[in-house]
């Protein structure tokens, strides 16, 4: 008997002994589990990453940074059949528990023995309390530890957050395939639409997607999610949400969505929308701009951007016309599957409707890649056979004719060129376009290719030799002249004796504008072009008076401001107003500030504003300078662009062999910059100057921009002395204007003599009828070789 007692008082010292053993082991395991769980508390300060999405000036939404698609909606403002769709499917009871549903988890194990019996993948019957936890403060990993902390966290979320608060959290939160994280962002990028135009129907769909976007795939997996959604729609009328007879009209709907999510419907400013990028990341930093749900104001007007992208691609494949069929993109052997080929192969422009084709026969007979067959245009198959031609196999881009009869073979262009437009009074870049196609190639252009602008710079030269001592009726010899081993020439080959200042800006006269950057001095000249915004550096050599320096379009566009908003250097700039998540502007472009904009109206005359940018050229000079620009469409090398039947002044450039053509041209309210020119720097090809390949540009762009706008002078500064010279009104500086009209310039026979045959000495340049002294001879340094034009 004692044996026994002792037998059983042992057994119950180890039993004890295992259950201090265990509960220690249990204790451990909890420390260790629960050592590093997350304060719930912490949640009610959770900002989730969040978009920033951008503007246009006009409102228009032209793109979003983000790591994680998000765009944050109140609870106030997400529409209660989203919330109640959400409920319906994921946690019925969720305004009734306390975190933890244990109803709902008592079914979700009894259907778990079924599915682990079949194979399928448990269900976890957590709660959108419990997912929140989750999503936001734990991992994915299926584990009774994660489990366990899941629903700690609940009970602590439950206590610290209100139910409104978590499931705002959680439908703003939860990914839901599409590249859409929370609600709101699914709505636009599974239907376009904003959360409160979603029908019934879509929204059911949306609350099908948390068990497994891509079970629910709309495309891929169609008929699964009608099910789904479907069931969320019976789940909703036995809820009480909706009626039975709203659930069955929903269910008769057809499941449509986009091909694929979209940050903006708007497409046509992706060149604008990256400089944008780079420019908010340079001011914020990345995390900031891709998470901090930033409302990004720019600049671009959509309409003009519109205009600048066809404008430019059309005017880049005209000159791509002119060149000649250049051959096919590709070729495959004509059997069955040579689509699949091809389709790998094809790489189109966007914005274009060309479709691939392959050649059946030299005639031009084709067959579609998408299906049917074809004949080329005649007019098209003469063209292609006077370049490279046609064999069978070719795999080439085809459009439908316009008057639908026959196919238009197309090329994509290997030149290339920028497009920018800017409000020359404030500096906002209303259009900017940096090539042919972003998704061909996202180099830049309009930001990042530095070229020579050849003409475009004169202007410049004009303008310093105007604040010096000439006037607009200054005389100039043009004449041959020689440098040492370099002689400047004019674009003719032609010279024409002495001429008005005028005269050799309208006309692009290279011999006479180094004559005049000669006697004024080519340190003052690049003192000026940096600080007009055009250089950052540039050597004071007679060679860059004729634009041998090197700028961007962007820089040079912006630098042309200076003449019709009389003299002032704007910032030119693409982003104007920056608001954060809870609406405070944290960057405006318009740093003026209004002392008078707070007070009441009393009558008096309303505030003014001083014009914004540094006062960097005399107003008046400025005008002289708009002046013969005018002067240049209406007699000199831009007069394609007088069928724009407005005041419109420019200067186009052709640098040597005609590597790059410009035009820069304006009007009383808007600046536009075109370049076009091979990335490689090689020549356009013979007689593609400025006037040729940049003017119709810009003349197609202005009459989509400004067509619709009444015609607006140029802006006379009060202060100028206005006097006739040679039959044109022009603008003087108060005291250098002659005492009366003069009359065209009549050069005496010596030196008109002397223009036509020979050189003469560099020193002869007249102001107002006198012969000017000799300039530096310093100045006269060769440099690089000069631009044509």
């Amino acid at each position: 008997m004692k044996a026994a007692e002792r037998w059983f008082a042992m057994a119950g010292v180890v039993i004890l002994s295992m259950v201090a053993v265990a509960g220690f082991a249990v204790a451990i395991y909890a420390a260790w589990l629960f050592h590093d769980l997350p304060d719930a508390g912490e949640l009610a300060e959770y900002r989730p990453p969040v978009a920033t999405r951008v503007f246009g000036w006009d409102g228009t939404l032209i793109g979003e940074f983000s790591t994680e698609r998000r765009i944050f909606v109140p609870y106030d403002e997400i529409p209660p059949v989203v919330a109640q769709a959400f409920l319906a499917a994921e946690d019925r009871n969720f305004f009734h528990h306390g975190g933890i549903d244990v109803g709902g988890l008592g079914r979700a194990m009894a259907k778990n023995v079924l599915n682990f019996v079949r194979g399928r993948r448990l269900e976890g019957g957590s709660t959108i309390t419990q997912q929140v936890a989750k999503n936001i403060m734990l991992t994915n990993q299926a584990t009774v530890g994660r489990k366990l902390k899941e629903a700690i966290l609940a009970r602590r979320l439950e206590a610290t957050l209100d139910k409104r608060q978590i499931l705002e959290l959680y439908l703003n939160e939860i990914f839901l395939g599409y590249r859409s994280y929370g609600v709101a962002s699914a709505a636009f990028n599974y239907f376009g639409k904003p959360l409160d135009r979603l029908t019934l129907a879509e929204a059911a769909y949306l609350a099908a997607l948390p068990k497994g976007p891509s079970n629910y795939h709309p495309i891929k997996n169609k008929q699964r999610a009608l099910e789904r959604r479907n069931w969320i729609l019976g789940q909703m009328a036995e809820a009480g949400s909706i009626t039975r007879a709203q659930a069955e009209a929903a269910m008769r709907e057809d499941l449509v969505v986009q091909l694929a999510p979209q940050r903006a419907r708007y497409r046509d400013a992706d060149f604008f929308v990256e400089e944008v990028r780079r420019r908010a990341i340079g001011l914020f930093g990345h995390r900031r701009v891709t998470e901090g749900g930033y409302y990004l104001r720019t600049t671009l007007d959509s309409r003009m951007q519109t205009a600048a992208r066809i404008a430019l691609m059309d005017g880049l494949e005209a000159y791509d016309r002119r060149h000649g069929w250049r051959g096919a993109w590709g070729n495959v052997v004509i059997q069955p599957g040579w689509e699949k080929e091809a389709a790998k192969k094809a790489k189109p422009a966007e914005r274009r409707t060309w479709v691939a084709a392959a050649v059946l026969t030299p005639g031009g007979a084709i067959q579609l890649a998408q299906g049917g067959a074809g004949q080329l245009v005649g007019e098209d198959v003469s063209w292609a056979n006077a370049g490279k031609g046609l064999k069978r196999g070719d795999l080439i881009f085809v459009e439908p004719a316009a008057n639908g009869g026959g196919y238009r073979l197309r090329q994509i262009p290997a030149v290339n060129g920028a497009l920018v437009a800017l409000d020359p009074n404030t500096g906002r870049v209303m259009a900017m376009v940096g090539g042919y196609s972003f998704s061909l190639s996202n180099f830049n252009r309009a930001t990042q290719a530095n070229r020579q602008p050849g003409s475009t710079f004169k202007p410049f030269v004009y303008a310093t030799a105007l604040e010096d001592k000439f006037t607009p009726a200054s005389i100039i010899l043009d004449a041959p002249i020689r440098f040492g081993n370099w002689s400047p020439e004019n674009y003719s080959h032609r010279y024409y004796g002495p001429s008005r200042i005028r005269t050799g800006l309208e006309l692009s006269r290279n011999v006479m504008t180094v004559r005049l950057a000669q006697q004024v001095g080519m340190n003052r000249i690049a003192e000026n072009a940096i600080r007009y915004g055009i250089v950052k550096h540039m050597e004071p050599q007679l060679a860059m008076a004729l634009g041998a320096g090197e700028t961007t379009p962007f820089k040079l566009t912006a630098a042309y401001s200076i003449f019709p908003n009389g003299g002032r250097r704007v910032t030119p700039h693409l982003i104007e107003l920056v608001e954060d998540r809870t609406g405070d502007v944290i960057y405006r472009a318009d740093s003026r500030r209004c002392l008078t904009c707070g007070r009441g109206f009393a009558g008096a005359e309303s505030p003014r504003l001083r014009p914004d940018g540094e006062q960097v050229l005399d107003p008046v000079v400025a005008y002289e300078i708009t002046s013969m620009l005018e002067g240049v469409v209406q007699r000199g090398t831009g007069t394609a662009a007088r069928v724009l039947n407005r005041p419109v002044a420019g200067k186009t450039g052709t640098t040597n062999e005609y590597r790059s053509a410009w035009f820069v041209g304006f009007t009383p309210d808007l600046v536009v910059g075109v370049f076009v020119g091979f990335d490689d720097n090689r020549s356009l090809g013979s007689g593609e100057a400025g006037a040729v390949t940049a003017v119709p540009i810009f003349v197609n762009f202005m009459q989509q921009a400004v067509g619709r706008q009444a015609p607006k002078p140029f802006r006379k500064p009060k202060q100028a002395k206005y006097v006739m010279v040679g039959g044109i009104e022009e603008a003087f500086r108060p005291g250098t204007e002659p005492r009366g009209p003069i009359g065209p310039a009549r050069p005496s026979s010596s030196s008109a003599g002397a223009a036509v045959q020979g050189p003469r000495p560099y020193n002869e340049v007249w102001r107002d009828g006198r012969v000017s002294g000799a300039a530096n001879a310093a100045d006269a340094s060769r440099g690089p070789p000069p631009p044509a034009n």
